[in-house]
């Protein structure tokens, strides 16, 4: 049984990301995918003054119908000034010096185009948490990528690495008919991230934050072991 994960690259994700990808066999990164601006490709949640507040990683303007890789980064872009309100917010955690070195090596990068960025800091987090799933990118792989999208664009990716087994996080729950799956003789289940609780600076605890306060407060260590805290649906 071999089982495949299929997302689009994330800004230092939450942590149910990297439990997807950790699991599965074979992970694959979209980069021929729209760029959605209400979604969370080039932002996040992080905390500051004991509550969440967005991080954002500003692009250059660009048509609605540009892929993930045909977008830029812009020139306003300011690494330091973004690493130093992280600086700011998590100089007294516990594990502060180990994930800042993380941070400047993700944010300090000379790319500029967005999927390259984004799919340079999933390696740096892999290399981190010692997540070693083979990945692959989606544009790579035999797949009619322009007339196919959403569910069956996943299936013909699925048939293409030869997998029978999908797993998609919870969220696609009512995006994915499991029928049309098992029809094509593909099972799918979905990853619930379990209730991760833990201390931060203060109460009350603020969830589904960036993997960036999961490992500020828990360090590598510890949140490789909160990469298993999942069910399966």
């Amino acid at each position: 049984m071999i089982t495949l994960g299929i997302m689009q690259p994330y800004f230092l994700p939450y942590i149910g990301y990297w439990q997807l990808m950790n699991y599965v066999d074979q992970y694959v990164i979209y980069d021929n995918i729209k760029y959605t601006k209400k979604g969370w490709i080039n932002r996040n949640r992080f905390l500051q003054n004991s509550t969440d507040a967005l991080f954002t990683l500003p692009l250059k303007s660009g048509s609605d119908r540009l892929n993930i890789v045909e977008r830029e980064i812009a020139d306003v872009y300011d690494a330091r000034k973004l690493l130093k309100v992280f600086h700011q917010a998590y100089k007294k955690a516990p594990y502060f010096d180990e994930t800042f070195a993380l941070c400047e090596n993700i944010l300090l990068s000379a790319e500029t185009n967005l999927f390259k960025f984004l799919h340079q800091s999933i390696e740096h987090v892999c290399s981190a948490l010692s997540i070693s799933t083979p990945r692959v990118v989606s544009s790579n792989l035999p797949v009619e990528h322009e007339s196919l999208a959403a569910q069956s664009k996943v299936i013909a990716i699925c048939r293409a690495l030869e997998t029978n087994h999908y797993i998609n996080p919870i969220g696609g729950l009512e995006l994915y008919d499991r029928h049309a799956f098992e029809i094509q003789g593909i099972q799918i289940k979905f990853l619930r991230t379990n209730n991760i609780v833990y201390q931060q600076f203060a109460n009350p605890f603020v969830p589904n934050l960036s993997i960036l306060d999961v490992l500020m407060f828990n360090g590598a260590s510890r949140t490789r072991d909160l990469l298993f805290e999942f069910t399966l649906e």
